[in-house]
């Protein structure tokens, strides 16, 4: 793949018509999409669901699919949270966008837009348009002192594993040592998030498949969620099916996660969550209902993402949905 560089000013326009200008900045698009290749490779090798229907979509759909964005989980304490990650992602040019709170689970997340490359890519997956980031932090000062304990003793022990977020997810490793079964079931007890992440770290969480930029009549999620229970595969009930925004505009659903057995630090082997793949049809504004398809871009469309949405969408490694998966 030739070298190719991000242009040095991108805009995106929200919702109210509004252009934001990107941050100006040059740098390798192919070390990038490098990077973001690594990070879905070991995500897809760790959970064989959602690389069954990545292939089942492609072979419906003409092979190509686009992402509508990634996502990762952190710890919000000792450096370890969203900077961690973000950092990699805004030295090539996303812009940080809006935050999100999850107060019942103790969450807050940001996430942050793709900047324009200067050759826009009519790949598949990470060769196609650039996903936005989804990044949330668990708010660990909030938990019980046991659990902040926990989670203090790995972060303590990655150290500068913070600096190194990125290139974790990308190898596939964690920044700290194993910990033990009981540490890992105290956590699960106070807060799946804290658990998931203590044993995937900075694993991809999920990505998500933007079904509108699909060719065939799966490019209505209705149609694609039924697609995947008739190939036999679970979706998150959570809330439902399909989580819809209050505006209607932000149709969402996902996958329950793949489990993967995890050997810890004692030496004890047990099933544990990995992760999942979502699914995002985003509508065109009500100012740009009157375009022809043909000429509706993804900035006519909705934008952002929905707290009520994400909460529900969080259920996809909890333990409530692996169960119902396994019934």
């Amino acid at each position: 793949m030739e070298n190719q560089s991000f242009s040095v000013l991108s805009a995106s326009k929200p919702q109210n018509g509004a252009v934001i200008q990107d941050s100006s900045f040059q740098g390798s698009e192919s070390f990038f999409r490098s990077v973001l290749g690594n990070m879905e490779a070991i995500y897809l090798n760790k959970n064989p669901t959602a690389k069954a229907i990545l292939e089942l979509v492609r072979s419906a759909d003409c092979d190509q699919i686009c992402y509508d964005h990634f996502a990762f989980r952190t710890f919000g304490v000792n450096g370890h949270g969203i900077d961690s990650m973000s950092k990699f992602f805004l030295d090539f040019g996303y812009e940080r966008r809006e935050e999100l709170r999850f107060p019942a689970k103790k969450l807050k997340a940001f996430w942050f837009s793709p900047p324009k490359v200067s050759t826009f890519s009519r790949g598949s997956g990470v060769h196609g348009p650039l996903p936005r980031i989804f990044i949330s932090e668990l708010l660990v000062d909030q938990l019980s002192p046991e659990a902040q304990e926990i989670i203090k003793k790995y972060t303590n022990i990655s150290h500068c594993g913070k600096e190194y977020a990125a290139l974790a997810s990308a190898f596939g490793i964690l920044t700290w040592e194993k910990p033990s079964y009981s540490e890992f079931q105290l956590l699960a007890r106070e807060s799946e998030y804290a658990a998931w992440t203590l044993v995937n770290g900075y694993a991809l969480n999920h990505v998500t498949i933007s079904t509108h930029r699909l060719a065939s009549n799966l490019r209505s999620i209705g149609n694609l969620n039924q697609f995947i229970k008739e190939n036999d595969f679970n979706l998150n009930s959570e809330g439902g099916v399909l989580k819809v925004s209050p505006d209607g505009l932000l149709l969402q659903s996902s996958t329950v996660a793949d489990s993967t057995y995890f050997e810890f630090s004692d030496g004890i082997t047990e099933a544990v969550p990995c992760s999942y793949i979502e699914f995002a049809e985003r509508l065109v504004l009500p100012q740009y209902k009157d375009l022809p398809a043909e000429k509706v871009e993804e900035f006519h469309r909705r934008d952002g993402f929905e707290v009520g949405n994400a909460d529900k969408i969080f259920e996809s490694t909890s333990k409530d949905q692996l169960t119902r998966r396994a019934a």
